[in-house]
């Protein structure tokens, strides 16, 4: 469904994505691991085109959205859901709202509609009967699930994770892991996540690719990924600091 070709960004003089090549299997998680700072949420916002390489593509269903019109990439964006890292939620609506924003914005659902849609979505998510509240009444794990229940309301075909177990302890990061797993097994969508949470990211993801040295050094089905013999695989699943990733 996405194939990224020879993608290079930089910021300044530091060169951050230096020839990326990747392809997300439709339908699949893929996770792209990676040292922090190394450029993981860089290439996740060119996926939907938040961001524009300096050269290179990026390809969803054959057509390279760094072309696109504004318009056209309107379109595209639509078929994307976002789980941003805090959450991105809106402190002065309320839960409910925050999750009908996107419907009252794009469509045109009518309340009864909506309100049936964002309550299934809460409930999917393990908040039913909580959308009164306001995001500074939830616990750090409820915010992230009242982001997920935002990005799955408008069906979309690809979900972005951007590092969703940020600032949770291992208890909470392992269910919202459980949760991607199983909303994908429901809605089938395409997910790309990004972390460097190892080993529990492994429970959920088909296809593992690592980031490192401003390119992906290697991608695999997730068991053959754990038992590959590259240097650079291993060095990060053992969490050294000597061997062939550079250091920041």
């Amino acid at each position: 469904m996405i194939r990224v070709v020879d993608l290079y960004k930089g910021f300044g003089a530091q060169q951050v994505l230096k020839g990326v090549n990747l392809e997300l299997a439709a339908g699949k998680i893929t996770t792209i691991v990676g040292t922090s700072g190394c450029g993981k949420t860089v290439l996740l916002k060119h996926l939907n085109a938040l961001l524009l390489p300096d050269r290179g593509q990026v390809l969803v269903d054959g057509v390279d959205i760094t072309k696109l019109g504004q318009k056209d990439l309107y379109q595209i964006r639509g078929r994307f859901g976002v789980l941003f890292q805090g959450a991105a939620l809106l402190d002065s609506l309320t839960i409910f709202d925050n999750v009908a924003f996107p419907l009252r914005e794009k469509t045109e659902m009518s309340e009864t509609q909506i309100h049936k849609k964002v309550e299934e979505r809460l409930e999917q998510v393990g908040l039913g009967g909580m959308g009164y509240k306001h995001p500074a009444e939830l616990s750090g794990g409820m915010k992230k699930r009242a982001g997920l229940a935002r990005a799955l309301v408008m069906d979309p075909e690809i979900v972005l994770f951007d590092e969703p177990t940020t600032g949770l302890d291992p208890v909470l990061a392992t269910g919202i892991h459980q949760l991607i797993a199983r909303t994908q097994e429901i809605f089938g969508f395409t997910g790309v996540v990004v972390s460097h949470t190892i080993p529990q990211v492994f429970e959920i993801s088909d296809y593992v690719a690592l980031l490192a040295n401003g390119v992906i050094e290697e991608i695999n089905p997730t068991g053959k990924f754990q038992s590959s013999q590259s240097p650079l695989v291993q060095q990060f699943i053992r969490g050294e600091t000597e061997g062939p990733i550079e250091a920041l």
